[in-house]
């Protein structure tokens, strides 16, 4: 493997400023109409960067999440089980003591992330398909120690193992995002028609965001006494922490049609599989057909078309003028980075680059403000600044 460093890619722009959204194709639910006007296909914009693309690293075997060392250097993992560091263009070998995991289908090691105190503690946390024995598995995060040299976790151990296993190898989430003392764990709901029920039923952490404490364990304040902070997800593959306030968001896959961005809020209820912006791939209805209803949380936006969400992250940094606080989105269909413009807790405008070129899985902001793109596509971690 012969990572290549510092080639320029491309030279992209962004869509073009008109009134209506941008150019996405004809829904796939068109008798669901959004709560407000800016809730779907907000009107497009043009921010005016060129972008230029840098290739860090390449040779990733389906690379799936990636965290950012302070000291210079990435953890990125791959869904195959393999937990490397990239540093200066080139990928290390397999880090040793990750825990085994359940390579199949969507399964497989999945999320990784920093502890708050990584400084002191080296600690971080990632999720899997944790295998269960029988052809059961189940979305899990586990802590352990990173070796002063980057080789090695110790004191490995899970911290939540969702319940009960499933046989079916799809709808795993599954994010992990440390928070004030906190860890929030989004999991899916396996896919299939009757573990899709589940979602709904507190008894079982099938498609919810659960907060649970960094040693594992449900935490007090809790809104139902166990592990389970919202419920009513399908398949929650982005989430992040909105800097100027603090609030957790979430990435979520809808069916055909639907996918969300959704603003969690402690016990609510976000209404999968009752009500759905999108269809079920056959064009049957979700549920009771309908796209919303009383007690159930709207998203603060959703496409439908979809955009297949991987990864996201608010921007921080000086590096891109005037994007400060804005949404980045990893798209996997039909791919590139999807940028949302937010006023409050409302998207105002969208705007798109690399659509249709690259399946991106990962979203992260670098120590200097770039921006890192996990390319599913190509196994490559690659950088983007402004031209």
């Amino acid at each position: 493997m012969k990572p290549v460093v510092g080639l320029v890619f491309g030279i992209l722009t962004g869509s073009a400023a008109v009134a209506q959204g941008v150019e996405q194709g004809a829904k796939n639910a068109p008798m669901s109409q959004p709560a407000w006007d800016t809730q779907t296909r907000a009107p497009a914009q043009q921010s005016g960067v060129n972008l230029r693309i840098d290739v860090l690293a390449e040779g990733l075997q389906t690379p799936w999440g990636i965290a950012v060392l302070p000291d210079g250097g990435y953890l990125v993992t791959e869904r195959s089980g393999a937990l490397r560091l990239v540093r200066k263009g080139s990928v290390g070998p397999a880090i040793g003591g990750v825990p085994k995991v359940l390579a199949q289908r969507q399964g497989g090691l999945l999320d990784v992330a920093l502890a708050e105190d990584f400084d002191e503690s080296r600690v971080i946390f990632l999720t899997y398909a944790k295998p269960m024995g029988g052809g059961m598995s189940a979305t899990a995060a586990a802590r352990g120690v990173l070796s002063a040299d980057n080789t090695a976790l110790t004191d490995v151990r899970d911290v939540f193992a969702q319940s009960p296993p499933s046989k079916n190898a799809m709808h795993f989430g599954s994010r992990v995002v440390p928070h004030d003392g906190a860890l929030y764990i989004t999991t899916g709901e396996h896919f299939s028609n009757k573990e899709r029920e589940f979602a709904q039923d507190l008894d079982k952490t099938y498609g919810k965001v659960v907060r649970v404490g960094l040693e594992g364990g449900a935490l007090a304040g809790n809104p139902f006494d166990n592990e389970v902070w919202t419920l009513g997800h399908r398949n929650v593959q982005g989430a992040a922490i909105r800097p100027s306030d603090g609030s957790l968001w979430t990435l979520e896959h809808g069916p055909a049609g639907g996918d969300e961005l959704n603003r969690i809020e402690r016990g609510a209820n976000y209404g999968w599989p009752l009500v759905s912006y999108g269809v079920n791939y056959n064009g049957a209805p979700v549920g009771t057909g309908q796209a919303r209803a009383d007690g159930l949380k709207e998203p603060r936006y959703y496409w439908d078309p979809v955009i297949a969400p991987g990864g996201f992250a608010f921007y921080e940094g000086e590096m891109f003028d005037g994007w400060q606080g804005d949404v980045l989105a990893a798209s996997l269909n039909p791919g590139g980075l999807v940028r949302l413009v937010l006023d409050g807790d409302r998207v105002v405008g969208e705007e798109r680059f690399l659509s249709g070129a690259l399946r991106i899985r990962d979203i992260e902001i670098d120590r200097d403000g770039a921006i890192l793109l996990l390319d599913n596509t190509n196994g490559r971690l690659l950088k983007l600044t402004p031209q």
